[in-house]
């Protein structure tokens, strides 16, 4: 099974100062660079609003994917409302209160998607979590938008990190079995391993910072999406692939 996965997308209305960065065109060539993929899954991994969540930026968006005849599936970044996501791409099924965190079964394999829109995994999602992972003899697949660790980039650790990352990590590591996250917001690309937990951090269609820098630093424009297969030997394989970004000017 192969999956891609897009993060930290920022789509802004039209008239919207993005720093000199086009990430409209951005959004629509990472589109087309995950369709020549075939993948039997698409995941937006949060962030798809710029600053602040507006319903017609999301259906413009959703205008796009749907034209683009690929299957996918959204959950909310720090960026977003989830509830205005989820109204707008039909998944009002998965909300519990304001968060928008499910299962999907792809092919046989279940995806576990969850909500850290407001920095934090809830105590009802991390009670989910725990059940769904403890029904689950077998390695877990895992999309949320903040790292459940500490990434090693100093100025997203101290200033934007999962504030309940403790928590988070004691329900992971509990599982018997191999845990793979993919997460993004760090606008970065990494990979981390943990216990029996393996977080790949993939980098943004919007900018990439350096990650070494202890305050903001801008790295490059290019924009990255991630493949993800999941082979039968039971190998999870993951690679990282950019493309050039669009200016504004």
């Amino acid at each position: 099974m192969k999956l891609i996965q897009i993060t930290d997308l920022h789509v802004a209305n039209e008239t919207e100062f993005t720093h000199g960065v086009d990430v409209r065109q951005n959004f629509l060539d990472i589109l087309q660079a995950a369709k020549s993929f075939a993948p039997d899954l698409l995941i937006l991994s949060g962030d798809l609003a710029f600053d602040t969540p507006e319903e017609k930026v999301y259906h413009w968006m959703k205008q796009h994917l749907d034209a683009l005849g690929l299957p996918y599936t959204v959950i909310g970044g720090n960026h977003d409302s989830s509830k205005i996501l989820a109204q707008v791409f039909g998944l009002e099924k998965h909300l519990t209160g304001d968060d928008l965190y499910y299962k999907l079964t792809v092919n046989g394999q279940p995806l576990l998607l969850l909500e850290t829109s407001n920095g934090t995994v809830s105590k009802a999602q991390l009670e989910w979590l725990g059940s769904e992972l403890a029904q689950l003899n077998a390695p877990a697949i895992i999309f949320m938008h903040h790292p459940p660790v500490e990434g090693g980039v100093p100025y997203m650790d101290v200033n934007y990190p999962l504030r309940n990352m403790a928590e988070v990590q004691a329900v992971m590591y509990g599982h018997q079995h191999p845990v793979y996250v993919f997460c993004g917001h760090y606008h970065v690309e990494k990979m981390l391993c943990v216990k029996n937990l393996t977080v790949h951090i993939t980098p943004t269609t919007y900018f990439q910072m350096k990650w070494q820098e202890p305050a903001f630093v801008l790295d490059h424009l290019k924009i990255g999406l991630r493949e993800i297969k999941l082979r039968q030997d039971g190998v999870v394989e993951s690679a990282v692939v950019y493309y050039e970004g669009n200016k504004t000017e």
